[in-house]
């Protein structure tokens, strides 16, 4: 323990400037804070010295022009006035990250919010960095189980895979993060509360996360009233932390709620600053930043940081530029619809306008049949619904609708959870069977890919053997027939 503190301490001596350079306040207007002085770079840690308001507020260099230097503030800006220190601390932000994180809620800084001790550490992450070298990123091949059905049977994710969840407000994003997040086969979560409600954080801790999924994550709160510059951060730095438990071999779950509220963040601290509105009034660098942040996420050399990302979509509006600009970034997408929400049906998704892009590259052969034969009877009840409702359609008409109706409650009920109904794969799995008549061998039924290879493999062997026999039954029967005709063109000329 002894060690630890003492290592702590060296390191921080080793970062600390022991010359500060200081300025001096000439300029606020509304969030953006000018000084004259001091030297600094973007992105830089400042201490702005307040006597008549809180005494020492953090800020950020955001801009440089000539000597001028341009700030942002993590903290209120009260009592700010001209003339007042600002003093540059010579550092970018970094989070002290450890296993101590693990059941912790902290603040855009890293701080502890929740008042259960202290969390330092002498390894520290920087909370901007760059993502993994393409070349170092291990391919995506195994499964991660979210405990959620429709997610698990029709929308298979990989660990290492980045995916949104789309929606409007109200319609069920923070619970299906809640559900996955107590369920999934992860060794760790990492929880992004940004521009949230404040009285929604205490609910998602004990009504959504619950005290077992508390247990393994790490929750990072920056509620809707922060500055932007805070919620900005926190993002950050919750990503950082995912990065550090990834470093360590770990298979990470990122729940980030949402891209919507980082993106409004970053919009207000570009406008403030000077840059020019594009689309929908958010300026250029709003798009850049997105995908820098989104890249960060996924495998690399040694762990995988799986992530799921929250989109409020203004309107339901899918083509809205926040929505739109994410949805081709990501590995796949989410949607969870409005009208499925008013008919109680939770969680909300509607399966047949989300995709996952390395499904097939997760699943086993037998699932993806079976999961593709439930899609289809979903598309084809979907298509007639009305004709069905109203009775226009009579029972006999068509072979494939009248497997689609009967088939319907079935996969209704399948795709209906609970919050506090976990589905492991094997029983979402063994329910698929059930629906489809299909079995899924149970080499399957797992996260393992090399398992996976192997009925993969038999899979192959078998259809081989059965395109084999179905060969030798297409010849017998040619031969049968040619056989029949001679026989009949025998007794044919000797009538």
């Amino acid at each position: 323990m002894e060690t630890t503190l003492f290592e702590k301490y060296i390191k921080n001596t080793e970062r600390t400037d022991p010359i500060k350079c200081v300025g001096k306040i000439t300029k606020v207007q509304g969030l953006l804070i000018e000084s004259h002085g001091p030297q600094a770079i973007i992105g830089e840690i400042c201490r702005i010295i307040a006597p008549k308001g809180a005494g020492i507020i953090r800020a950020e260099v955001v801009g440089l022009r000539n000597e001028t230097v341009q700030l942002m503030a993590y903290d209120e800006t009260d009592g700010i006035e001209i003339g007042d220190k600002v003093i540059a601390l010579g550092s970018r932000l970094e989070v002290a990250v450890s296993d101590k994180l693990l059941g912790r809620v902290l603040d855009a800084f890293g701080n502890p919010i929740d008042e259960k001790g202290d969390v330092s550490s002498a390894c520290m992450y920087p909370a901007l960095a760059n993502a993994p070298d393409p070349l170092k990123r291990k391919r995506i091949t195994e499964r991660i189980t979210t405990g959620v059905r429709a997610i698990d049977g029709l929308l298979a994710a990989g660990k290492g895979q980045r995916l949104g969840i789309f929606s409007g407000s109200g319609v069920g994003k923070s619970t299906l993060l809640g559900m996955i997040a107590r369920n999934t086969t992860a060794d760790v979560n990492v929880v992004a509360l940004i521009g949230e409600r404040g009285r929604e954080v205490n609910d998602f801790i004990e009504k959504d996360l619950g005290k077992e999924g508390l247990a393994r994550s790490v929750i990072v709160v920056t509620p809707g009233n922060a500055p932007p510059l805070s919620r900005l951060r926190g993002a950050y730095v919750a990503t950082a932390i995912a990065e550090y438990f990834r470093d360590q071999g770990k298979d990470v779950m990122l729940l980030f709620d949402s891209v919507t509220r980082f993106a409004r963040a970053m919009g207000e601290i570009g406008i403030a600053a000077g840059e020019p509105p594009a689309k929908r009034g958010l300026p250029p660098r709003t798009f850049d930043s997105m995908q820098k942040l989104l890249e960060r996420s996924g495998t690399s050399d040694k762990g995988s940081i799986t992530g799921f990302y929250t989109i409020l979509v203004d309107g339901d509006d899918m083509d809205e530029p926040v929505a739109d600009t994410v949805r081709g970034i990501l590995d796949g997408h989410i949607i969870l619809s409005r009208d499925l929400a008013e008919k109680y049906h939770y969680p909300a998704i509607d399966v047949l306008q989300s995709i996952s892009r390395l499904s097939n590259d997760v699943s086993g052969y037998v699932t993806k049949e079976a999961a593709g034969i439930i899609r289809r009877n979903m598309a084809v009840y979907a298509k007639n619904e009305k004709l069905i409702n109203v009775g226009a359609y009579h029972h006999g008409s068509n072979a494939e609708i009248d497997k689609a109706i009967e088939k319907h409650q079935e996969i209704e009920q399948f795709l209906i959870q609970n919050i506090d109904e976990p589905s492991t794969l094997e029983e979402t799995l063994n329910i698929m069977s059930d629906i489809t008549g299909i079995e899924i061998p149970e080499e399957e039924m797992t996260d393992n890919n090399e398992k996976l290879a192997v009925a993969a493999s038999q899979f192959r062997k078998k259809e081989i053997k059965f395109k084999s026999k179905e060969k030798e039954s297409e010849v017998f029967a040619e031969n049968s027939a040619m056989a029949l005709n001679s026989v009949a063109s025998l007794f044919s000329n000797l009538g």
